[in-house]
């Protein structure tokens, strides 16, 4: 492209980085003294009171990523093979790094015709929750504030990104998870506080449960989203806590059951295995804990790790992948890899 037009992007794509630190800054950090000081004795208490089962070391960083072209990684789905399907938010991009860390670009999503400043929350358009189908399709979801560019959008191997599913354009759809028994996507919106169900072909999502649980306090609500052992799971981030709704007979959303509290700045988590143990990322603070069955957690991950504001994270046997997007340092977006010794 010419150069004046590139030179544009890179200053509305570092724009866009900025406002997302910003906001990320005040609602992530934005704790009155007496409830960031009980949140710290609660975490203390946790991690002395319970020894970990598990601890994850040997942490390096696999994959750097260009912040002035924002991509600030923010979800993450994982192949057989170890390969990681990754989103950059701000780059409106759905990436494939390698564990050797080469990067290729699979698809860039359309510009909102106003550039995404009416994005809820954050202002600018960016790509969120990824999963990964048995034979390799991709599903995305893509928040701009338009109506006709919000939503699910599904990307075949080969192929072109295609919205399936619209989602209204005042939320902020995040969180995505795959149920393959049913061929059921699961969707957390930040905003709205509801998780939205669509079959795996598209059409019109439903509301699936829009518990107050799930609902923001000013800032990002329902956030990181997961199916796993009868029940969906969700994080909410304004909060700081694991959610648990068992999925009824007819697929209908149980109660919500509140499984851990005192995870300041919780986003994304995965499951150590088939239990009930959570690796979480806690994106203000810089730090993966990890949570037990009992709801007690313990700090296994920091910035001295090389973490930069973690927003996913992803198991492959016993190597832990976590992203970075560096809203808030601005520093290294990055990928880190680590071994779970358990």
């Amino acid at each position: 492209m010419p150069e004046n037009s590139e030179g544009t992007m890179l200053k509305k794509l570092s724009t866009a980085a900025v406002t997302a630190a910003v906001t990320l800054t005040v609602a992530v950090t934005g704790l009155t003294p007496s409830s960031a000081t009980s949140t710290s004795s609660e975490t203390s208490a946790s991690a002395t009171s319970t020894s970990p089962r598990g601890t994850v070391e040997n942490a390096r960083i696999a994959a750097h990523f260009d912040l002035a072209k924002g991509r600030m990684p923010e979800n993450i789905a994982l192949s057989p093979g170890g390969t990681a399907y990754v989103t950059f938010a701000a780059a409106r991009q759905i990436a494939q790094v390698t564990p050797s860390g080469t990067t290729r670009i699979l698809a860039t999503l359309p510009e909102p015709a106003d550039g995404g400043i009416h994005t809820p929350v954050l202002g600018f358009a960016l790509t969120t929750g990824i999963v990964r189908a048995h034979d390799g399709t991709l599903y995305v979801l893509y928040a701009t504030g338009s109506d006709d560019l919000t939503g699910l959008w599904r990307l075949r191997p080969g192929g072109e990104p295609r919205r399936i599913a619209a989602l209204p354009a005042n939320g902020l759809p995040n969180g995505l998870a795959l149920d393959p028994r049913t061929r059921t996507l699961y969707m957390t919106d930040s905003v709205l506080g509801v998780i939205w169900t669509v079959p795996t072909s598209g059409g019109t999502p439903t509301a699936w449960s829009t518990a107050p649980e799930l609902a923001s306090t000013g800032f990002l609500g329902a956030n990181g989203l997961k199916i796993h052992r009868g029940a969906v799971w969700a994080t909410n981030l304004d909060r700081g806590t694991l959610l648990r709704i068992p999925v009824l007979p007819g697929g209908r959303a149980g109660r919500v059951q509140t499984r851990a509290t005192g995870l300041t700045g919780i986003d994304d988590f995965a499951f150590t295995g088939r239990g009930d143990r959570v690796l979480a990322t806690l994106n203000g603070p810089s730090e993966v804990a990890l949570v037990r069955r009992d709801g007690t957690h313990s700090t296994v991950l920091t910035a001295a790790d090389g973490l930069q504001n973690p927003t996913s994270v992803a198991l492959h046997g016993d190597t832990v992948y976590v992203l970075s997007a560096a809203y808030i340092t601005g520093q290294d977006p990055n990928l880190v890899l680590a071994h779970l010794n358990d």
